[in-house]
């Protein structure tokens, strides 16, 4: 939810930053405020740029996915919640890799950024903090509160996304991270 929420944000200061405003300096002129564009080009770059936005929150999503269960093969006290980290390693990885591909055939190519959001550095903070059972039940909880963010963000994505790779990127995940939000809730 957060994730959808932050993509959200994203896309309306994406909107607003493309505004001019008028100057409301005395002896300035006023900026003159071009009308809106509906040029071809203008929509290909508006595209590009929710498209990077959703590229930044799945990347940021897998890091924490993949970073997460690096702690928990190390402090999980369970073979089961030890496994279930080794698949999220190996899920996450490949869907790094297929997030690349996908938003390189974009056009312009897009570049995810994998930094991690405060939320996702805090909750790996308090997950390094705890031992034990303590551990396995933040882990846990941390892998289905994310898993059910990147799910929300990629059905959006899926719905209405305009980068077409991006698109059946999120598309192709909808079921993947389904399957790893029902393992993760019924650990």
């Amino acid at each position: 939810m957060k994730q959808s929420l932050l993509l959200a944000v994203s896309l309306a200061a994406l909107g607003l930053a493309g505004c001019n405003k008028p100057s409301d300096s005395p002896g300035e002129p006023a900026a003159s405020v071009a009308p809106a564009s509906t040029s071809a080009t203008d929509s290909a770059v508006k595209d590009v740029d929710k498209g990077q936005a959703f590229a930044n929150i799945a990347a940021a999503s897998d890091a924490f996915e993949i970073e997460s269960s690096k702690l928990a093969i190390t402090k999980a006290t369970t073979a089961k919640i030890k496994s279930f980290a080794n698949n999220m390693i190996e899920a996450h990885t490949k869907s790094t890799v297929e997030l690349k591909a996908a938003a390189g055939a974009a056009s312009p190519a897009i570049t995810p950024n994998a930094a991690l959001t405060a939320a996702q550095k805090a909750t790996l903070d308090q997950l390094g903090a705890k031992s034990g059972t303590d551990f396995d039940r933040a882990y846990v909880a941390a892998q289905a509160s994310a898993h059910a963010e990147a799910l929300d963000a990629l059905k959006g994505y899926s719905v209405g996304g305009e980068v077409a790779s991006l698109k059946a990127f999120a598309t192709k995940l909808i079921p993947i991270v389904t399957a790893h939000l029902n393992m993760a809730k019924s650990i």
